[in-house]
């Protein structure tokens, strides 16, 4: 089934004022992922993304089945590091098919684009992005005085 979901697979950068941003507005209001739900909602509602950054869609048969965003802030006080693939989210139907490695790679792509030499990824999961080329960094203090763990790429 891989090979089939990355032959359907589309990625794209999702625009202010889309019909694919009213899409990805549906998609998180029903996803599970409750702690951040909130929060994307108003993110993408507000369109509160300054200059290069932006949320992304994928989709396969046209239905948004995951998304990430890349972002020059996130749940940090890390004002000096950026920019961070954040609310890397995949449906519970579509996991385990790498749709969130694909989702990074494009995320990298488009950052190396704009002339970033690395991404940022904060986590509390130990083995997941490290499949991706991702190398911690150090643990860090998130704004609920959570400690998660850094992880950074250098993009090629």
């Amino acid at each position: 089934m891989e090979e089939a979901v990355f032959e359907l697979l589309e990625i794209q950068k999702v625009d202010k004022d889309t019909e694919m941003a009213d899409r990805l507005v549906d998609f998180v209001e029903n996803f599970s992922w409750s702690e951040v739900k909130d929060h994307t909602l108003r993110t993408i509602k507000n369109w509160a993304f300054e200059e290069w950054e932006t949320p992304f869609a994928a989709t396969i048969s046209g239905r948004i089945v995951a998304m990430a965003t890349i972002m020059k802030t996130d749940y940090y006080p890390l004002p000096d590091i950026y920019p961070w693939i954040s609310t890397l989210f995949v449906t519970e139907e579509y996991r385990g098919q790498r749709i969130s490695g694909k989702l990074i790679d494009f995320a990298n792509q488009y950052a190396k684009k704009l002339g970033f030499g690395r991404t940022y990824i904060p986590t509390e999961f130990v083995g997941l992005y490290e499949k991706y080329g991702y190398c911690y960094i150090k643990d860090i203090v998130n704004y609920g005085n959570g400690i998660d763990r850094l992880y950074a790429k250098e993009l090629k």
